[in-house]
């Protein structure tokens, strides 16, 4: 069963500033330039059938090209341990509303709507049980910004757990304004 996520890619000088943030923090998992992204709807495991119909559907969503940039640092916890830490993008409307889209044609497609809040970032360090120490990582990085990059698709990803952790690729491209992408996803 494939399992499935919606995406922005960073342009290469935004991942490769990104990839400049790695290192200081024992026992993270920083992500690597092909798993650097960030998501519009998480959609998880489905079956084949369900997959083609999730494409089918994400084919119509429709929205003017905007432009977002790095804004900040934070992490998220689980019961008080820290799991992951990312770095935050702004403006939030324009990707909270493509977001919704995407969500209404998930749902469209046979799933659930999406239930939790939707916070656009693009995850930087993952940590094991033992979480991670990341307030000299925060303090330092408080004031992330980058130059801003223009938003025109998205892409639907498959994504493959393995030993090496996790491969993301991109099954299908998406503009906004439906015409086909000029090359292969990547």
């Amino acid at each position: 069963m494939p399992r499935l996520f919606v995406a922005i890619r960073p342009p290469a000088s935004i991942r490769a500033q990104l990839l400049s943030l790695n290192g200081g923090i024992p026992g993270a998992r920083w992500q690597d330039d092909a798993q650097l992204h960030l998501t519009l709807r998480f959609i998880g495991e489905v079956d084949r059938h369900q997959a083609n119909d999730i494409a089918d559907a994400l084919d119509a969503v429709r929205f003017a090209p905007f432009e977002v940039a790095l804004a900040g640092a934070g992490y998220f916890d689980r019961r008080g341990v820290i799991d992951s830490l990312w770095a935050g993008v702004q403006p939030r409307d324009p990707l909270a509303h493509l977001h919704n889209k995407i969500d209404r044609a998930c749902i469209r497609a046979g799933l659930g709507a999406e239930e939790r809040a939707y916070l656009p970032h693009v995850t930087l360090a993952r940590f094991g049980r033992q979480g991670g120490d990341v307030a000299s990582f925060l303090a330092l990085h408080a004031g992330l910004a980058s130059p801003p990059f223009p938003v025109s698709e998205f892409a639907l990803y498959e994504s493959h757990i393995g030993h090496g952790g996790a491969r993301y690729l991109p099954v299908a491209r998406y503009r906004g304004d439906g015409r086909p992408p000029a090359d292969p996803p990547g």
